[in-house]
Parts: structure tokens; C-alpha cells; sequence
């Protein structure tokens, strides 16, 4: 009698824990089912230069609305460091991505046009051109689109002896971006200012004397962390 009572305690506790796997396992592939999707386009600000991939702002971005509760899969990034518009237009039709959409779309893109020394009508045309593929990534919903603006490197010790002229002709090239994205009624975020505080707290700068590091971009992930959180 004891050993039939042993056997048939031993098959319920079995039969529990498969019950909780099986609970365990549906709960998993729901999450994973719902995870949103989201596409960073840019350049080495986006890929995040000389930090760890997870310290990029992509990454950071993805990882804190996570921690919200707002799951999102791992971010699907086209960027490279040193890319202008007309190059990441460029990438964008060559990277199989046509007719995909994204639930949001993050755009940061013009320190290379600035630094090259291409015009600013040339930026203009470009940028309106990248915004509207980014809009339509984002299935035509222009409110799950965010721009930053460019950071000034004119803080770092890369770009202090040009200091003034690359603050200038920044702020002139985030005057195009963010008037364009305010007629396309995307999210604009402004992290210059952030940027410049990298002047009196050298942490802020990455190793290579010229990115942010990932402390900086963290600042970044915070004010569009909050843009992000408020269309979901």
C-alpha cells in the first residue's frame, strides 16, 4: 500500500511540474509573439563607434523600454561610421527592407554631410527624402518616428581647435533637420545641448577622443525613452 500511495504521489508532482512547463512555455511564446520591432537608421552615432554594441543608443533604448514593460526585439540597424544622407539613402535601397515596416523608427543622420563640406541644399533635399522612407517604415504613422538632432563634436578634443565654426554650421544643419521633421509631424529630440556638455565632463567621450561614450548616450536613451513610452 505505502509503495502504490509513493507511485501515485511521484506521477502528481510529475504531472504538476509538466503543467507549470507547459504554462512556463505558452507565457514565453506570447512575449515572444508580441515583441514590437524597431529600425535605427544613421551613422556612427547610431552604430555607436568606439563603445560596446549593447552601450550604442539602439541597444540602451531597447534594453530600458524592456525594463518598462514595452518589449521590443533587438534592434535591426543600418549604419555605418562615417556615412552622409545620400550614403545611408543609399544603404537603405540596398538592404532588402522593401516593404517591411517597423512599429518605430529612429533617424539621426547629417555630422557627415557637415564635416565633408556638402551643402546644405543638398542636406535638405537628402534629409526630406530619408524622413520620408523612415515614415514609411513606420507603416505611414509619422508619430512612431524620432529624429535626434546632430551632436556637436566640436566639444571634443577631435574638433576644439574648429570649435566655433563646427558649433555654427552644426546648428545650422539641425535647423534643416528640425524644421522638416516638425512639417512631417515626427518626434524631434534635441540631445546637442547634451552633447556639449561633454566640454566639462570628458566621461561623456569615448576613448577615441570624438564619440559619445555610453554615459553620454544613456542621457540620449532617457528623453527618447520618454517620447518612445508615450505612443505605447
Amino acid at each position: 500500500m505505502k509503495v502504490l500511495c509513493s507511485i501515485i504521489l511521484t506521477i502528481a508532482a510529475l504531472a504538476g511540474c509538466a503543467k507549470k512547463h507547459a504554462h512556463h512555455t505558452s507565457m514565453t511564446t506570447s512575449i515572444n509573439d508580441t515583441l514590437r520591432t524597431y529600425l535605427a537608421l544613421g551613422d556612427s552615432y547610431t552604430i555607436g563607434e568606439s563603445v560596446p554594441q549593447a552601450e550604442s543608443f539602439p541597444y540602451q533604448l531597447q534594453a530600458l523600454l524592456d525594463k518598462e514593460n514595452h518589449h521590443f526585439d533587438t534592434p535591426t540597424v543600418i549604419a555605418t561610421t562615417g556615412w552622409t544622407t545620400d550614403e545611408l539613402i543609399g544603404a537603405i535601397d540596398q538592404a532588402g527592407l522593401t516593404g517591411k515596416k517597423y512599429d518605430i523608427v529612429t533617424l539621426l543622420i547629417g555630422v557627415n554631410d557637415q564635416y565633408r563640406g556638402l551643402s546644405q541644399d543638398n542636406y535638405r533635399t537628402k534629409f526630406k527624402h530619408v524622413l520620408d522612407t523612415a515614415i514609411q517604415f513606420a507603416g505611414g504613422n509619422a508619430k512612431h518616428v524620432f529624429v535626434l538632432s546632430i551632436p556637436d563634436y566640436g566639444v571634443t578634443p577631435f574638433g576644439k581647435s574648429n570649435e566655433v565654426t563646427i558649433r555654427a554650421q552644426i546648428d545650422q544643419f539641425n535647423a534643416i533637420n528640425k524644421s522638416i521633421s516638425n512639417e512631417a509631424g515626427v518626434n524631434y529630440l534635441d540631445i546637442t545641448g547634451i552633447s556639449r556638455q561633454a566640454a566639462n565632463d570628458a566621461t561623456l567621450i569615448a576613448s577615441d577622443g570624438l564619440h559619445p561614450s555610453g554615459k553620454m548616450y544613456r542621457l540620449w536613451v532617457e528623453g527618447l525613452n520618454s517620447l518612445v513610452a508615450k505612443r505605447f
